[in-house]
């Protein structure tokens, strides 16, 4: 599942971190975030809330016993931000709520959230057994809305 296309360039800011896949491993991956984005002098907003909803996909439903997930996040030099989340659950992907049926759930909203905030966003496949769940934000341009 690719929603846009990346155009993913050598960063001239990088951070990455492996975390617990629990929910504590995804709320300090939110605060880490959080952290690097002040450090870096980037907009929190919507970069942690991307994030959060990404670290809590990947400690719910790419959670493997005993294995961690990675939190990444890079700056090339245009200014695009890219959020990336590895687990080890290549075999459950995510789908988009917009691609399933048109019976309401009681979850899955966190993607639809990440689709509406992110510039682009998808999925990339392997090593086995990983999956990356990216997604990517254009820099702000002074004098537009938000």
């Amino acid at each position: 599942m690719n929603q846009g296309i990346s155009t993913h360039r050598v960063p001239v800011r990088s951070f990455s971190v492996p975390l617990s896949a629990t929910p504590r491993g995804a709320r300090l991956a939110r605060l880490l975030a959080t952290e690097k984005l002040r450090a870096w002098e980037l907009p929190l907003d919507p970069a942690r809330l991307i994030v959060a909803e990404l670290a809590t996909n990947a400690a719910l439903h790419g959670r493997v016993p005993g294995r961690s997930f990675r939190l990444a996040l890079s700056v090339v030099p245009s200014g695009r931000l890219r959020i990336e989340l590895t687990d080890t659950r290549g075999d459950r992907l995510p789908v988009s709520p917009r691609a399933s049926a048109d019976t309401p759930a009681e979850s899955g909203y966190g993607l639809l959230l990440v689709e509406e905030l992110a510039d682009r966003w998808g999925v990339l496949y392997g090593p086995v057994p990983t999956k990356t769940v990216w997604a990517e934000l254009d820099p702000e341009v002074p004098g537009t809305p938000a």
